[in-house]
């Protein structure tokens, strides 16, 4: 058996008496360890403690987060800069072969999604994440030589892979080092920095077509981009802590108590290195990860709009190249405003995440259809529209995101969901350059009107479905929690972890029940976000 529980999962529907729940050290949280060792000896965690503990991890997990997620959506921008910078007349590729690369990139994606999340797990998490920022920069830096359609292919492929669980790592470290609370408003901040990209990226590319280098600019961006996220995973190798309890940067007790805050929080494990069948198989079983897979797939079939289309439909309305490199920046600079909208929205009301997900998507729904609408001579109008649909939108996939995380436990159904959750990105995102028909340019009213019905009606009306699945799930926990005695309370807060000595006699130690690694079933204390 892959999991040494002594009692059988507790199905959400059918709450029972508890067992003795018992298993083996190797089986419980990575943090376990130092509780153990350390946990009795640090004193308690005060007001002027936890403020200072809280910036230390804002600056230090949370500033590095975000500088990596800033290169990782200039990264996935380079394809759609890259157009308006001389990429078509150098390798002679056609539109469509053009859309077949984006589709490509998200081939490689999806295929390195299990065996990346497998890897996250099983190796040391920081060292994984370095390894996969040089990867991608040394692809980014390959671009350069490559001169045809099939080179091309190959190196959007790779890029795919490298840059596949990158960003799963970032949301599993959020959930290690921050409670429930902070976990709602720092997503929004965090993804401040994916709609910050487009800004970076557009004023690199402006000044690239001012150069008048032998080196096309479309090279010189992928030298640039290239470089630094070679440079930034150096600094990731060594800043970057797989857990908290490895935290370095951290002091004994503020370990401890990064640990604590986030097990009183979330009432789940923080990492853990072995694979588990029973909670791999539970995720499967669990109708909440597919509606959770189905939105990603609705959601991000717009997702081409933002990364390959926006430029050619600017320069399409007759906007130079310069022109639509500031028309980028100035969109990038509308998802920022947006991003910090949400924020700020989920750090005062974090509850209503679906309510959430809905009112970000009601003005992208406005802008697509002002695309199909508005005639095509009114250009003003049109940027406007193809600004507020391809920058608004995002808040609700940063929502979702979260959500598919925070409402499950057990590491490995954590991961198996993220999993999930990403090949239902990496299809959309396959599909996503397809619905952009060329014969359809320059109105595409076909790629509009399914982004308005499938992305923007379809995906708040999942996120509802699942709202109202987790709040009857919640209503029976607690229908079942205020039946129980004080005694049988407390029973089940707690746990066992066994493990032999150095004379082979088993030691049986009781711990709280976070520790054992139960998944969200299991343990019928965990209440949902919702």
């Amino acid at each position: 058996m892959d999991l040494a529980l002594k009692a059988e999962p507790m199905a959400t529907e059918s709450l029972s008496p508890k067992k003795e729940r018992a298993i083996n050290t190797k089986y419980a949280d990575e943090t376990l360890r130092i509780l153990q060792l350390h946990g009795n000896s640090v004193g308690s965690l005060t007001t002027e403690k936890e403020k200072a503990l809280r910036r230390k991890l804002y600056w230090r997990i949370f500033g590095l987060l975000s500088a990596i997620n800033l290169l990782l959506f200039i990264d996935k921008s380079t394809l759609g800069y890259a157009a308006i910078l001389g990429l078509f007349e150098e390798t002679g590729i056609t539109k469509a072969q053009y859309n077949n690369l984006g589709t490509f990139f998200y081939v490689g994606y999806i295929v390195a999604q299990w065996p990346g999340h497998y890897a996250m797990q099983k190796l040391p998490f920081g060292k994984f994440v370095a390894a996969l920022v040089f990867m991608w920069g040394v692809i980014l830096l390959l671009h350069c030589v490559a001169t045809t359609y099939a080179a091309l292919v190959v190196l959007r492929l790779a890029l795919g892979v490298a840059e596949s669980v990158v960003v799963p790592a970032m949301e599993v470290t959020i959930g290690m080092f921050f409670n429930r609370y902070e976990q709602s408003f720092l997503q929004p901040f965090l993804w401040l920095t994916s709609a910050a990209a487009p800004v970076c990226a557009a004023f690199i590319s402006y000044g690239l077509l001012w150069s008048h280098s032998a080196i096309l600019p479309w090279k010189l961006f992928m030298i640039i981009t290239g470089g630094v996220s070679v440079l930034l995973s150096v600094l990731v190798w060594f800043q970057y802590p797989n857990n908290p309890a490895e935290a370095m940067f951290l002091s004994l007790e503020e370990r401890i108590h990064t640990i604590k805050r986030v097990h009183e929080s979330s009432k789940s494990s923080i990492e853990q290195k072995q694979f588990k069948k029973s909670q791999f198989k539970e995720t499967l079983r669990d109708p909440i990860s597919w509606l959770f897979t189905l939105q990603s797939f609705t959601l991000v079939m717009s997702n081409n709009l933002t990364y390959g289309q926006q430029n050619l439909i600017t320069k399409a309305l007759g906007v130079d190249s310069l022109g639509s490199t500031l028309v980028a920046a100035a969109g990038g600079g509308f998802g920022v405003l947006f991003c910090l909208a949400g924020a700020y929205a989920l750090r005062w009301w974090p509850s209503n995440l679906a309510f959430h997900g809905l009112f970000w998507c009601i003005p992208a729904i406005a802008g697509g259809i002002g695309m199909v609408a508005i005639d095509w001579d009114q250009k003003l109008g049109m940027l406007a529209c193809l600004l507020l649909a391809g920058h608004t939108y995002g808040n609700t996939y940063i929502i979702a995101l979260g959500w598919t995380t925070s409402s499950a436990a057990g590491y490995t159904k954590k991961l198996t969901r993220n999993v999930m959750f990403m090949v239902g990105y990496s299809i959309a995102n396959i599909c996503s350059p397809q619905i952009w028909v060329p014969s359809d340019a320059p109105r595409y009213y076909g790629a509009w009107i399914s982004m308005i019905v499938v992305s923007w009606v379809g995906t708040p009306l999942i996120l509802f479905i699942i709202r109202f699945l987790l709040k009857r799930r919640n209503a029976q926990r607690k229908a079942w929690a205020a039946s129980l005695t004080s005694e049988e309370r407390k029973t089940h807060e707690l746990g066992v972890v066994e493990e032999l000595d150095e004379n082979g006699s088993m030691i049986r130690r009781e711990v709280e029940i976070a520790m054992l690694d139960l998944t969200d079933m299991e343990n019928p204390s965990f209440i949902y976000p919702i």
